[in-house]
């Protein structure tokens, strides 16, 4: 690798996901890996060979690092009697990266629908369509269940389904003209 290698031996054996084919994997106790993002609730690290895989935040101890938790965009001064704010929906949503691209669901243009539905006896369901960059891509159901854990622990969200869609297909210009720029591709 041309711009240098800085391993980190994990310090226990944990599950990984290969990206982009969305395989699960164990890492050993001992292995190297090199971290190339940690965004939201996951980190992205880099074998010496330059294959990506994706630890979930609740195993960055393997790492070395402090374990990773998420809550649903809420700050901790949130005060759970507050009305429901859609925004709040939005801003979980926002805490899901892409582990290749270090740009959020939301940013990154994959968030085609979201939608709040009330349901029987004042419940409040949230329907998600989202994308994938490419059809072919294996973190799919991956970020759809980041996606819906996420979104289920905003405060007032009972219920959450999110669906895969591929129509109309994901373009570049999907991506929100800020996530563009930090990308250089405007």
């Amino acid at each position: 690798m041309s711009r240098g290698w800085n391993p980190i031996k994990l310090r226990r054996d944990c599950m990984a996901t290969t990206v982009p084919a969305g395989q699960v994997v164990l890492l050993s106790e001992g292995g190297e890996v090199e971290i190339a993002q940690q965004l939201g609730g996951s980190i992205t690290v880099r074998t010496e060979m330059g294959s990506l895989l994706r630890i979930n935040g609740s195993d960055a101890d393997a790492l070395g690092l402090d374990p990773i938790t998420t809550d649903g965009g809420a700050d901790t001064e949130h005060d759970e009697s507050a009305p429901f704010d859609m925004e709040r929906v939005l801003d979980a949503l926002r805490e899901v990266y892409d582990p290749e691209i270090p740009i959020n669901i939301v940013d990154l243009g994959l968030v085609y629908r979201c939608e709040e539905h009330p349901g029987p006896l004042g419940t409040r369901r949230i329907e998600i369509d989202m994308s994938m960059t490419a059809p072919g891509c294996g973190m799919g159901d991956v970020l759809r269940g980041d996606a819906a854990r996420t979104v289920l622990a905003v405060p007032g969200v009972d219920d959450v389904e999110v669906n895969l869609v591929w129509d109309p297909p994901w373009t570049i210009h999907r991506m929100s003209e800020a996530a563009r720029l930090e990308l250089g591709l405007l």
